[in-house]
C-alpha cells in the first residue's frame, strides 16, 4: 500500500475530483499522510486561472518533485498546459484525474478489506466479488495484506448485485484483487458464470468488470468473450494489465502470464466483439528492464492498441523482493515513461477521434460533471460528456442515445439524438 499526499488548488470541481481520487485510493488500501516528505507519492491538482497561479503551480510542482519519490500532476493546468511542466523539467507525470488512482498503485492489485461489502455511490454500485489473488508479483505489497483468493459462492454475489440494483444502482462495478481468478480456490474458474447470472437480474443496468490479470482470463477467454457478446448489460470492456512486453521482465516480476497469452486474450475478444475497449497497464523502468525490453513493450502497445492505458514508473515498495534489486536511474525511467505516455496519448486520442460522427446508443448517465454537464458511458465504457445537460433533462441513471460531436484525448463530447 502507498502513503499519499494530495494538494488541491482552484475551484469546487477540482476539489470534487480530489475527493474522488482519495476515495478510490482508500478503497485500494492506500492511506493519506500530511506532508510530501512522508509520502511515497504526491498528487498535485492544479489550477490555471491567471498567469500568477500558473507560476505558483510550476513552483509547487518543482518543490513536490524534490520531496517525494513520485509526483502525479492533474487538474486544469496539467491538462491544458501540460507542456509547461515538461518544459520546466518537472520530474512528474501529467495525468487526467481519472488515471491518478491506478497510477498511484504502481501496478499493484487493489486491496479489498476483510469486511468489504457492496456500497451504493449515487447510481454506481460497488460489488467486491472476492478477496485476495493467486499471484506473487515481486513488486507488489498488496499480497501481504490479502493472501490467497477467497471466493464466495456465485449465489451470494448475485444476491448482493440484486440488492444493489433494487436499491437504485444502474451501474454495477465488479471489483477484487483479480476478478479473473474468481473461483480458483475451489478449482473452478467461474467469472463468466457469475457475470451471466448477474445479467439475468431484472432491471435496466450495466456491469463493468474490474481488473483481471491476463493469466486468469486466458483460461476462460472464449467463455468470457461469449458472455460479453451475448449480454448487453455487460460493458464491452476488459482491464487486463500486461505490465511489460518482455517475457524476461514478466519473469522477473513473477507475473504468471507471458506476452503471447495476453495477445491471445485480445485476439479472442477482437473476434467476438465488434466494438470494445481494451484497458491495460505497463510498469516502466522495472529494475531488470533493458532497452530491448522497453522496445518490446512499445511494440506490444502499438500492436494491441488498448484504448485505455495506465503507464506507471516503477517505484520500490518496502518488504517486496523487487525493492532489493538494483534500480534503474530516474532519468532512464523518466525517458521511457515519457516515450510510452506520448504513444499512449496518440493511441487513445485516435480511438476517441474515430467515434466522432457516430451515434452511440443507450449510453448511461453515470454522474454529474463540471458546471452543467454529465458524464456518460457508452457500451464499451468510453466516456462521453454532455454539456448543458439540464436543457436535455439528463440526470444520473438515465439512458440516452448520443451523437459524438467532438473529442479530447481521454473522452468525447456528445449530444442527445
Amino acid at each position: 500500500m502507498a502513503r499519499y499526499h494530495i494538494e488541491t488548488y482552484g475551484c469546487t470541481s477540482n476539489r470534487g475530483e480530489s475527493r474522488e481520487i482519495e476515495r478510490r485510493l482508500r478503497d485500494a488500501g492506500h492511506y493519506r499522510v500530511d506532508g510530501a516528505d512522508e509520502a511515497d507519492v504526491a498528487i498535485l491538482n492544479t489550477c490555471t486561472v491567471v498567469e500568477k497561479t500558473e507560476r505558483n503551480m510550476l513552483r509547487r510542482a518543482e518543490e513536490l518533485s524534490e520531496e517525494t519519490a513520485d509526483l502525479f500532476i492533474t487538474g486544469c493546468m496539467a491538462l491544458a498546459q501540460g507542456e509547461e511542466f515538461r518544459a520546466a523539467d518537472v520530474d512528474g507525470q501529467v495525468l487526467h484525474w481519472d488515471e491518478v488512482p491506478e497510477a498511484v498503485t504502481n501496478g499493484e492489485c487493489p486491496t479489498t478489506t476483510p469486511d468489504a461489502e457492496p456500497i451504493l455511490d449515487g447510481v454506481v454500485g460497488i460489488l467486491p466479488i472476492a478477496r485476495g489473488c493467486m499471484s506473487d508479483c515481486s513488486y507488489c505489497i498488496t499480497k501481504q495484506a490479502t493472501g490467497k483468493i477467497d471466493s464466495p459462492p456465485i449465489e451470494e454475489n448475485v444476491e448482493k448485485a440484486r440488492a444493489l440494483i433494487h436499491a437504485g444502482a444502474k451501474e454495477i462495478r465488479i471489483t477484487g484483487q483479480d476478478t479473473g481468478v474468481y473461483g480458483w480456490d475451489e478449482g473452478d474458474r467461474k467469472l463468466h458464470r457469475l457475470l451471466s447470472e448477474i445479467c439475468e437480474i431484472e432491471g435496466d443496468f450495466r456491469v463493468r468488470v474490474g481488473m483481471a490479470n491476463p493469466k486468469g482470463v486466458h483460461g476462460i477467454r472464449e467463455e468470457l468473450a461469449e458472455v460479453f457478446a451475448e449480454n448487453e448489460e455487460l460493458y464491452d470492456f476488459l482491464h487486463a494489465p500486461v505490465q511489460s512486453g518482455s517475457n524476461d521482465v514478466l519473469g522477473d516480476m513473477r507475473r504468471q502470464h507471458q506476452v503471447d497469452e495476453y495477445v491471445e486474450v485480445v485476439e479472442t475478444f477482437d473476434d467476438a466483439l465488434d466494438y470494445w475497449t481494451l484497458s491495460t497497464d505497463f510498469i516502466v523502468g522495472f529494475p531488470t528492464e533493458t532497452d530491448r525490453d522497453h522496445a518490446q513493450s512499445m511494440a506490444l502497445l502499438r500492436e494491441t492498441r488498448p484504448e485505455k492505458i495506465n503507464v506507471t514508473r516503477f517505484s520500490k515498495r518496502p518488504g517486496t523482493d523487487a525493492a532489493e534489486m538494483k534500480g534503474l536511474g530516474g532519468t532512464v525511467k523518466k525517458e521511457r515513461s515519457k516515450e510510452m505516455s506520448e504513444a499512449k496519448r496518440e493511441i487513445v486520442r485516435e480511438a476517441y477521434a474515430d467515434m466522432v460522427g457516430e451515434v452511440r446508443e443507450d449510453c448511461l448517465v453515470v454522474e454529474q460533471g463540471t458546471a452543467d454537464s454529465v458524464k456518460c458511458r457508452d457500451s464499451a465504457y468510453r466516456q462521453v460528456i454532455v454539456q448543458n445537460a439540464s436543457e436535455y433533462g439528463l440526470e444520473p441513471g438515465d439512458f440516452v442515445d448520443l451523437e459524438v460531436t467532438a473529442h479530447e484525448t481521454m473522452y468525447a463530447f456528445g449530444e442527445p439524438v
